[in-house]
């Protein structure tokens, strides 16, 4: 998974050491993370600015300054992250720093050098005020990284800010100057008395409080109480009321999985773009791109609500429930974890399970969307090559560096976690008779973990499991989180009376085989290309390579639509010429096709089922067991 200007570096009387101190404390009393760090007991005031006087030029220009009560070192490290939590890749954020500069604070200027890719080390000869200054440039729209331009300004901190090395948990204030008057949105807290100026009590809760600033609408809205906001920036073609009522819908349905809210008011930033974005979870806010004209349909809402669901859940689900490493974090290096199906496959589950309570799409497009999933993982090869756990351990290598091998080698915790997740709610629910449910799991981490300022780790959570489902549970773990088994889905589906059918068409009938070459092709820019070639298809088997460029196909020129009704006008076992250019070379191949029926997988009702069968589909759905034909 969803976000009056003065160029100088000397700040406002209201960021003095005092009034640092006493945001510190006041950010303590209402911090959504318990287990932040203390701050260590030299540890400087730290006060930001971010400014964008120029916004065409991509510049945000960021001052620091650091003030020490006493011991005030010799020099001072400056570090600025390599990667940005929730988005498990090192991007290397430094290579977007120039112009950096740096004084004590009488303005005389103080030698520094880079030290290390990401590190400026300052020789402050033990002056007690610091300045830095420097410029980031930012044109990149993505929930993970940043950008400015005359439309508006959106980062996330762990892009722009360096922290005083040693100094994480130190509390911070951070000023923005925004361009002529444009708005600012972020659930960092306002600092008392100082517009436009926040507080975080130490770098985790900065980091994890991006900044959308332009001009955007609010929709507000209540649950329980709780102030939520929608900032929508830029234009497109949404109902901004049936967007606010929706989203409260399934803010509502998350609450009730999780029994109380665990922030004081929360921030969805929405931004419209020209294509879908995702999203990416903080503790009281997410950032979410969308298609600026994609709510049209009803399969459109659906993408935003599941959207919205999945990051509100994370504000349970990992960012409070958190997997072992994940925090307080090393912004420096990669951190590894068994963990991210957990933090982000059984949230995937639970996207679209809150739309469903939230009463936004019936269970019969609940069944068809998670059928959908399964044929997408049972359609990925890589799925017998790695485990959930390998698959979470190795994010930082692979999941954001996909290539033309991926569907082979390796599988999506995204993905298969969600599956597994649903496999073992009803798991739980069958073994428990209805009374318990992965609900209960999610309850019971969050009141053992978070609650008691502890992380988890994989033996915690199938201790959880094991608990609701009251029994053991470590065959399943076994096979289907720390092993590569091929996942039973009517063993688990057939607890709530329900079977995956893999042989019939959308109509319901018996799906006709057909010719089939297996290849994942695109067509950009007039030419036609394999962009993947999944193993056990006649494309792999035969010789057709990825990255090949299709030229032509039974002697006349290529395109996709021409292949597929050549494809679609033979039968199994007839032969297809084709002639690619690998490289700079050409070449011909003769493959055979193939059969394969043109299924949908469908999940539909077992007939015959028993009364405790239909009992668990209505407690995990809520609607009566549907009618078999």
């Amino acid at each position: 998974m969803r976000h009056t200007r003065a160029k100088t570096l000397a700040l406002a009387a209201c960021l003095l050491l005092p009034q640092l101190a006493a945001a510190a404390a006041g950010a303590r009393a209402q911090s959504p993370n318990p287990r932040s760090r203390a701050a260590a007991p030299n540890a400087p005031g730290i006060a930001y600015t971010v400014s964008m006087p120029r916004p065409h030029t991509h510049l945000f220009e960021v001052s620091a300054r650091l003030q020490y009560r006493r011991d005030a070192p010799a020099t001072v490290d400056l570090v600025l992250p390599v990667w940005t939590p929730g988005s498990y890749l090192v991007r290397e954020f430094a290579r977007h720093v120039q112009d950096f500069a740096a004084e004590d604070g009488a303005g005389r200027a103080l030698q520094w050098a880079k030290v290390s890719k990401n590190t400026w080390r300052v020789e402050s000869g033990g002056a007690r005020e610091v300045r830095a200054r420097y410029s980031v440039y930012a044109n990149e729209l993505s929930v993970r990284t940043s950008e400015l331009n005359d439309r508006h300004a959106f980062w996330n901190n762990a892009n722009l800010l360096m922290y005083p090395d040693g100094h994480l948990g130190a509390p911070s204030t951070l000023r923005v100057e925004p361009f002529g008057g444009w708005k600012i949105a972020t659930g960092l807290t306002p600092a008392e008395g100082s517009a436009d100026t926040f507080r975080a009590e130490n770098f985790d809760v900065l980091y994890d409080s991006p900044f959308l600033v332009g001009d955007f609408k609010t929709l507000p809205f209540e649950v329980r109480g709780v102030p939520h906001r929608i900032v929508v920036d830029g234009v497109g073609g949404y109902d901004a009321e049936r967007l606010r009522r929706e989203a409260q819908r399934v803010v509502e349905a998350a609450v009730a999985v999780m029994g109380e809210i665990p922030y004081r008011e929360y921030t969805f930033m929405l931004m419209l773009a020209a294509a879908r974005g995702g999203g990416l979870e903080h503790a009281n806010s997410s950032a979410l791109i969308l298609k600026r004209f994609g709510f049209s349909t009803a399969e459109d809402w659906l993408a935003v609500h599941t959207l919205f669901a999945h990051e509100v859940f994370h504000a349970w689900n990992v960012k409070l429930i958190r997997p072992d490493v994940l925090g307080p974090f090393d912004y420096t290096r990669e951190n590894y974890t068994r963990l991210l199906w957990v933090a982000e496959g059984v949230t995937n589950y639970y996207e679209s399970l809150l739309v469903r309570r939230a009463g936004l799409m019936t269970d019969r497009q609940y069944l068809d969307l998670m059928a959908a999933e399964i044929q997408r993982l049972q359609e990925t090869p890589g799925r017998l090559k790695q485990s959930l756990e390998e698959a979470s351990f190795d994010a930082w290598i692979e999941y954001y560096r996909r290539d033309e091998h991926t569907v082979n080698s390796a599988v999506s915790y995204y993905d298969k976690g969600a599956v597994v997740a649903l496999m073992l709610d009803l798991e739980i629910r069958g073994r428990s008779n209805g009374a318990r449910s992965l609900d209960d799991v999610m309850r019971a981490l969050y009141e053992d973990f978070y609650k008691k300022d502890r992380n988890f780790t994989s033996q915690d959570f199938q201790r959880a499991a094991e608990r609701a489902a009251g029994g053991s549970l470590e065959e399943f773990f076994r096979r289907y989180v720390r092993g590569r088994d091929e996942l039973n889905y009517d063993a688990a589906l057939g607890l709530a009376g329900l079977r995956l059918d893999t042989e019939s068409n959308r109509a319901g009938r018996p799906a006709v085989a057909a010719a089939h070459l297996g290849a994942t092709l695109e067509e950009k820019d007039g030419r036609l290309s394999v962009t993947a070639v999944p193993a056990g298809t006649p494309a792999h088997e035969q010789g057709l390579y990825a990255l090949d460029q299709i030229v032509a196909v039974d002697g006349y020129r290529a395109t996709l639509d021409f292949l597929n009704a050549r494809i679609s006008d033979k039968r199994p076992g007839d032969r297809l010429a084709l002639a690619v250019f690998r490289g700079d070379e050409l070449r011909t191949l003769d493959i055979k096709l193939g059969g394969r029926a043109a299924a949908v997988y469908r999940i539909v009702p077992t007939p015959g089922a028993t009364e405790q069968q239909r009992r668990a589909y209505q407690s995990w759905l809520g609607a009566p067991f549907p009618q078999t034909r």
